[in-house]
């Protein structure tokens, strides 16, 4: 919602311009060049973490017989970034709709400071939860049924249920990227090395939970800021 570069708003935030149309563009059209951009962005974002999956696909793939694994994984990789691009068109009418209302309401534009806090911390304590652990368990283990992996349908559904599983996974960390500025460069490789740190790291590091105390703190800071502690 934020960003470091953007619109000045009540409450001494930034709004970024990312979900407003720009000078003559109708709402279907900034629609439409918010997802483009949100499409690269989570391509930028999430293959340093796909990569693994995939090579786990594939090798299960011609284990099962496939005579093109490789394709296989690859189309399996275009579905789980085309459930990323669609989820861009979530955020966007969230997103648009509360850029709108702060737009109107400056009592709501004074308010957004202390809620992006709250959104952090909600963010930080996500990555505590045993939910959170078994989304993460999904995303890093490979493909099950491997005597059923050897044709489109299969490479199809393990893109299109990774997608969705990491797509709650990666929520915290989406929302994250949303406060600081969902088209600020420094937010989106923050966010990536986190994402690809947790998705990557061994599970006795607990690195989803040191994620998420130092998301937790930020929002604490925010919040205290907000209600003039700081």
């Amino acid at each position: 919602m934020a960003s470091m570069d953007g619109i000045p708003m009540p409450g001494g935030w930034m709004m970024s311009p990312a979900w407003l149309p720009m000078c003559g563009q109708t709402w279907r059209e900034a629609a439409a060049s918010f997802v483009g951009l949100w499409s690269v962005m989570m391509v930028a974002m999430m293959v340093p973490s796909l990569l693994p999956a995939l090579g786990r696909y594939h090798q299960a793939a011609g284990l099962s017989g496939a005579s093109w694994p490789g394709s296989l994984a690859m189309l399996a990789g275009v579905v789980y970034l085309g459930v990323w691009t669609l989820s861009g068109l979530f955020i966007f009418a969230i997103g648009s709709e509360l850029a709108a209302l702060a737009m109107r309401r400056p009592d709501l534009a004074r308010a957004m400071p202390m809620l992006m806090g709250a959104c952090l911390l909600t963010a930080g304590a996500f990555q505590f939860t045993r939910w959170k652990a078994r989304l993460l368990a999904c995303c890093r283990k490979g493909p099950c049924r491997i005597g059923q992996l050897a044709n489109r349908f299969a490479a199809a559904g393990y893109g299109l249920r990774l997608g969705l599983v990491c797509c709650i996974s990666c929520s915290g960390l989406v929302a994250v990227l949303l406060v600081l500025g969902v088209m600020d460069l420094r937010a989106m490789i923050l966010v990536t090395l986190a994402i690809t740190t947790e998705r990557l790291a061994p599970a006795g590091l607990r690195m989803p939970e040191a994620i998420g105390a130092v998301t937790a703190g930020a929002g604490g800071i925010l919040i205290a800021q907000a209600a003039g502690f700081v």
